[in-house]
């Protein structure tokens, strides 16, 4: 089987390695930057803007796939679906329609409200810079800020986190006013990734990301430093009832989608505020989260190109996914300076990996030699029957790293954990 894989992070690397457990599975890949795992991997690549879409179809015509993974969530919202299945190239990753679920914040607040779908937080949309400046002057509690369009993760701002209420004023203007305004949910975020082939939701191992810059999370936020999940594949802070109604919500914004004829495949990310009153959604991305790809799929038992054929032929079940039962710790180590300055073109050393899976991303190789660029550089994802043996795992090798990175060293430890625990028990 061909399959191309679009995109070149470290999410895209944990695509080509779950892809490539089954020997009989050629890659193809279109990506920004060579990423050195991928490329290894790979029968054959191109570097180019992934949103190209001439560019992705030429290449596709030559490797002729047999389906395509679209990693990134820029070329979704560009059409490279619509346009490879145009061409007769069935895809894992939703159409230009439907991928508004992500990049469309107004689009996907608006369907949870028309269908009723639970989880939606009281919100506003604004067009207007001055009316929404206006709007958070006159409001009566914090918000949150949501430019409309995509952000790379990075683009929203609390009110009482990151801004105070003159701050917020000033970001709408900046941002110029396609806002959605939000109110600020308390409680614990917790992250819930699903196979979708248009009518079954097939979930994932839950998992909590770690977005802000440093230990104890404090800093800026950033597009994940980390994330970890637990061998129950469940988290101490979600109970089954929490569970069963963010798996439910996820059900019925499929089901919203198709009634509104934009029928859903791909990958439905969704990422959970755990309140006093459950679940609310924060958001729905249209692909794999990064970091959390690479939790979930380091640990995929089933044939990763099964589940592609059976989401593309529309029959996909739950008895065809089968996550191991163990625990995963991700870190990721980013350059000096992320996400504000970060220094680029500084070679860093691998150390010793020992059991630890290595995920390339925003790294560039030269002369055998692995060099900084302006994100994410590397992640380390460890193994383990526990949450503190898979984090010793990836701890040990993300600290073996030499050079002018960091990673943060409170990812995946119990005492982070009991904490996250701690806090939500106080919201109760």
């Amino acid at each position: 089987m061909k399959i191309l894989v679009v995109g070149g992070g470290g999410r895209e690397h944990a695509i080509t390695r779950a892809l490539t457990c089954n020997s009989g599975v050629r890659i193809f890949s279109v990506m920004a930057k060579r990423n050195p795992g991928i490329a290894r991997a790979a029968e054959r690549f191109i570097i180019g803007k992934e949103t190209s879409i001439e560019s992705v179809l030429r290449f596709a015509a030559e490797c002729n796939p047999d389906a395509a993974i679209i990693g990134p969530e820029a070329p979704l919202e560009a059409g490279i679906v619509d346009a490879l299945e145009e061409a007769g190239i069935p895809c894992v990753g939703p159409s230009r329609a439907a991928a508004r679920l992500e990049t469309d914040k107004s689009f996907c607040r608006q369907m949870m409200d028309e269908h009723g779908i639970a989880g939606c937080p009281r919100y506003r949309v604004f067009y207007s810079a001055d009316d929404a400046a206006s709007f958070i002057e006159n409001h009566d509690g914090d918000l949150a800020i949501k430019p409309i369009g995509l952000t790379g993760g990075k683009g929203v701002r609390i009110m009482g986190e990151h801004l105070d209420r003159a701050g917020a004023i000033d970001y709408v203007h900046r941002i110029g006013g396609n806002v959605v305004l939000e109110e600020r949910l308390v409680g614990e975020e917790f992250t819930l990734q699903a196979f979708v082939d248009g009518r079954h939701v097939v979930p994932m191992p839950l998992v909590q990301d770690h977005k802000r810059a440093y230990d104890g999370d404090i800093g800026p936020n950033t597009g994940g430093m980390g994330s970890y999940s637990l061998p129950d594949h469940m988290l101490p802070f979600v109970s089954g009832e929490d569970y069963a109604k963010a798996l439910q919500i996820m059900k019925d914004a499929t089901d919203a989608m198709k009634i509104s004829g934009f029928p859903y495949r791909g990958i439905l990310y969704g990422q959970f505020m755990n309140t006093k009153q459950g679940p609310k959604v924060i958001e729905f991305n249209a692909r794999f989260g990064d970091p959390e790809a690479m939790n979930v799929l380091s640990i995929l038992e089933s044939d990763f190109p099964d589940i592609v054929c059976s989401m593309i032929e529309g029959n996909l079940s739950a008895s065809d996914v089968r996550f191991a039962d163990r625990a995963t710790v991700c870190k990721y180590l980013v350059p000096e300076g992320y996400p504000d300055a970060p220094v680029t073109n500084q070679p860093i050393a691998l150390g010793e990996q020992g059991d630890a899976l290595l995920y390339y991303a925003s790294v560039e190789e030269r002369d055998d030699t692995l060099y900084t660029m302006t994100s994410r550089t590397l992640a380390f994802v460890g193994i383990g029957d526990s949450l503190s043996e898979a984090e010793r795992i990836a701890e040990r090798a993300a600290s073996s790293v030499k050079g002018r990175v960091y990673h943060r060293r409170d990812i995946g430890t119990q005492a982070l954990l009991d904490e996250r625990c701690r806090h939500m028990q106080e919201i109760l």
